[in-house]
């Protein structure tokens, strides 16, 4: 390999939520040839799983042992269709169904569960075997794959991350309002950055992006400078 050639490369983005850190990786996965795994939608489909099977009580206790001996059996993928990535549970096409303000509601509780963040974890893992991908999350660059070549943390004020989830649910066709989805995202950021298992974090070698006043242009452009740097080394 010469100098100027890009060589395959782990990227890990993470960041509180709604930080745009799923619409970003794809972009740029899109753009540089990799593949995007979107592992937010990964707890969001254990959550789903666990909504449907009754194992979440209505104040919100879950019933993690039934919850554990399940995990080995949930089959999680991802599918390419006409407007993009799905996520598949069993067979099922769930995408749109785990993009509720419902799921949002229970995900960082499900996903600070320690059986299911270490059989997640080992999945993801073995998604960068050969390199070549770009993932988002939570701890992704301290937890998942710390010996990534490049790392970006992703943060925003939470009212503007909270304005860009209800107008991307209010384009949905879901009825809620910016206060319940601001409060959501502050519940869920004090969740992802309290738990005891992978808190949400700055990896020590990651690089800062606060994208609160970037256009989506400016951001990609922004990406694919860092993803060169990064592949070029």
């Amino acid at each position: 390999m010469t100098s100027n050639e890009l060589k395959p490369i782990i990227i890990a983005i993470d960041g509180f939520s709604s930080s745009g850190k799923s619409s970003m990786a794809k972009a740029l996965a899109r753009t540089i040839g990799y593949r995007y795994i979107d592992t937010g939608a990964m707890y969001r489909a254990v959550t789903f799983y666990a909504m449907t099977s009754r194992l979440i009580a209505p104040d919100g206790t879950v019933k993690e042992a039934e919850l554990t001996a399940a995990l080995p059996s949930l089959d999680i993928d991802f599918s390419l269709m006409d407007d993009g990535q799905h996520t598949m549970l069993n067979g099922a096409d769930i995408e749109s169904r785990i993009r509720s303000l419902e799921v949002s509601a229970h995900v960082s509780t499900i996903a600070a569960i320690p059986a299911v963040r270490h059989e997640l974890v080992k999945r993801q893992q073995l998604y960068g075997r050969q390199k070549g991908i770009v993932m988002d999350g939570r701890d992704i660059g301290t937890t998942v794959f710390p010996q990534a070549e490049l790392k970006i943390y992703v943060n925003a004020p939470a009212e503007v991350r909270a304005e860009r989830r209800f107008k991307e649910l209010a384009e949905k066709g879901v009825e809620t309002t910016y206060e319940e989805v601001l409060a959501n995202v502050r519940h869920r950021d004090h969740i992802d950055s309290t738990r005891a298992e992978s808190p949400l974090r700055r990896a020590d070698d990651a690089i800062d992006l606060d994208n609160g006043r970037m256009t989506i242009d400016e951001q990609n452009a922004w990406l694919i400078e860092q993803y060169r740097k990064a592949a070029l080394k």
